[in-house]
């Protein structure tokens, strides 16, 4: 019986109500990019100093919960450590009989039971040992999730063999009041779905309207003939265009160019206005004065997209050059020839009847409509002329592009940053100069992977007296670096706040704070979701939280 009702009446899906906010979010592009998405957990890499005061991996485990329940592919947890009874105390997917197992199996299992559209998998050995009885492994996974502290040479490697493949690491260190993740993505990352606001994406177009829109304005007649209900419900983007009209008589065929004029142009509207009315004033004409300081204004190309058409990618297509490329080209080709993007076609609420509003809001469609197939065409003369490839870019996959061009972003990504190098290291002695920066919490992380690389290595015994020697020498060794070639770059205050931060490290022995790690995971997992869908603009590059204060700051590093 239920075919026999219309499609329209067929309420939605299990899945969509399962899913229904995040579809909001992302929309259903999105969705299918999570499921498609295969996340590998790098969650310890063997046991380092006395770790019976705490536990670790709780970051990795609570980020990847995040991206469990809205519901990646699949995950696959590497971690050779075995469940002691400081893990009980902090991991909630973690249980009494879990004690004495292998950690990797345990999580899996538990991560599982929160989402069973997912599939888990584990490895209970290191991370070497994978990579060397499976060459092939991190190909099948879309991203990867490294919890610190790890030794030098593994992370290293995990980062190299993923950025030869073009798959993003997240790097993460949360230990006592202190965390600190890296995002490393690969040297090109293109985000089209950008979701700036709103209010920045509108584009009217009421300073070069098409011929339709400005026939629209031209048939709503004379405002002053009007009878006080329709005279209120003018859309005000028909009020402006009539008012520009009449402006443009009156100075030479000019539009308001510059502030002053445009203060004239908005009380000449504001004078228009009914006040007698029952509400006391008109609320479309309200709206229309609001909008002239942000819609009257010429088109101008943003940096980025300037950038993206003025890059070498874009200019010179190749065969093999990747979709973002070849749609960004037409898109420069339709700019050169109208001196504007594709309109984006969107219309804001207003004041308005009905019949009126959707009329106009066709107006815009069909606008944004014709520019597409403009593009449109323009991609598939390219892709004749580049030569035969894998397959054509989808018409979908266009009109996206267009719809947010002014908004499109390059995001040139970065490796895991190491206090050594030369770029990290200038802007790191740059922020040491503000007594407010949190990058001495960087550095202890830092000193914190060198102590844990040094004892994993077996180039010093666990003892009590060993370690503490080992700590002080690492903290020395890298102030030493940051001032390698400048002198003056640590001064007693910066090395203060950096031993300070250190401290906190050593106190608690690579163990982690349930409520620290929890925040912090749920952070990564956003990062983490943003890469994935490659829609909103992810981490560049480095984020550093301070629990004690409950403070945060990002650093490209």
């Amino acid at each position: 019986m239920t075919d026999a009702f219309p499609s329209a009446l067929v309420g939605p899906s299990s899945k969509e109500r399962k899913y229904d906010r995040q579809l909001r979010l992302w929309a259903a592009s999105g969705q299918q990019a999570l499921e498609e998405s295969r996340v590998l957990l790098i969650n310890s890499d063997g046991p380092w100093g006395n770790q019976s005061t705490g536990a670790s991996g709780v970051v990795g485990v609570e980020a990847l919960k995040n991206l469990v329940l809205p519901g990646i592919g699949g995950f696959t947890i590497v971690d050779p450590a075995v469940v002691t009874k400081p893990d009980l105390g902090v991991n909630f997917f973690l249980e009494e009989e879990s004690l004495g197992k292998f950690r990797a199996e345990e999580t899996c299992r538990l991560l599982r039971e929160l989402n069973p559209d997912v599939e888990g998998s584990f490895r209970s050995k290191t991370i070497a040992e994978v990579l060397q009885q499976e060459p092939d492994f991190l190909t099948q996974h879309k991203l990867v999730l490294v919890t610190g502290p790890m030794k030098r040479s593994s992370l290293e490697t995990v980062c190299k063999t993923a950025k030869a493949l073009n798959i993003p690491v997240l790097y993460t260190h949360s230990v006592g009041f202190y965390s600190v993740f890296s995002l490393q993505l690969p040297a090109e990352f293109p985000i089209v779905e950008t979701h700036p606001d709103p209010e920045s994406t509108q584009d009217l177009r009421l300073l070069n309207p098409w011929p339709e829109l400005a026939a629209a304005a031209g048939s709503i007649g004379n405002l002053e003939s009007m009878e006080d209900h329709q005279h209120g419900h003018v859309p005000y983007v028909l009020l402006l265009l009539h008012y520009l009209e009449k402006w443009k008589r009156a100075h030479d065929g000019n539009a308001p160019s510059n502030y002053k004029e445009k203060s004239e142009f908005r009380e000449l509207v504001r004078a228009s206005a009914r006040t007698n009315t029952p509400e006391g004033g008109e609320e479309n004409y309200d709206e229309a004065v609001a909008a002239v300081l942000k819609s009257l204004n010429p088109f101008s190309l943003r940096g980025p997209i300037r950038e993206i058409f003025e890059s070498g990618q874009c200019k010179n297509l190749q065969q093999d050059s990747a979709d973002f490329w070849v749609i960004a080209s037409a898109v420069h080709e339709f700019y050169q020839t109208h001196q504007v993007l594709p309109l984006p076609g969107s219309l804001p609420d207003m004041k308005a009847q009905s019949a009126d509003y959707v009329s106009l809001q066709n107006i815009y469609k069909s606008k944004a409509r014709q520019d597409v197939e403009e593009v449109i065409a323009t991609v598939r003369r390219l892709e004749a002329q580049l030569g035969p490839r894998l397959a054509a870019i989808p018409e979908k996959e266009i009109e996206i592009f267009c719809k947010n061009a002014a908004h499109i972003k390059v995001i040139h990504g970065r490796d895991i940053p190491h206090v050594e190098e030369a770029h990290t290291l200038k802007t790191i002695t740059n922020s040491l100069s503000s007594s407010e920066s949190l990058i001495p919490i960087f550095i202890a992380c830092q000193v914190l992977d060198r102590v844990v690389t040094q004892i994993q290595e077996g180039n010093v015994a666990e003892t009590s007296l060993d370690a503490d020697i080992l700590w002080d020498t690492q903290i020395h060794q890298v102030i030493g670096d940051l001032s390698s070639n400048n002198p003056g770059a640590v001064g007693e205050g910066a090395r203060e706040r950096i031993l300070e931060a250190t401290q906190e490290l050593r106190r608690t022995e690579g163990g982690e704070l349930h409520n620290i790690s929890a925040l912090t995971g749920g952070l990564v997992a956003q990062e983490a979701l943003k890469v994935m869908t490659r829609q909103y603009v992810p981490l560049d590059n480095t984020c550093i939280f301070d629990g004690v204060y409950s403070r945060s700051e990002m650093y490209r590093l």
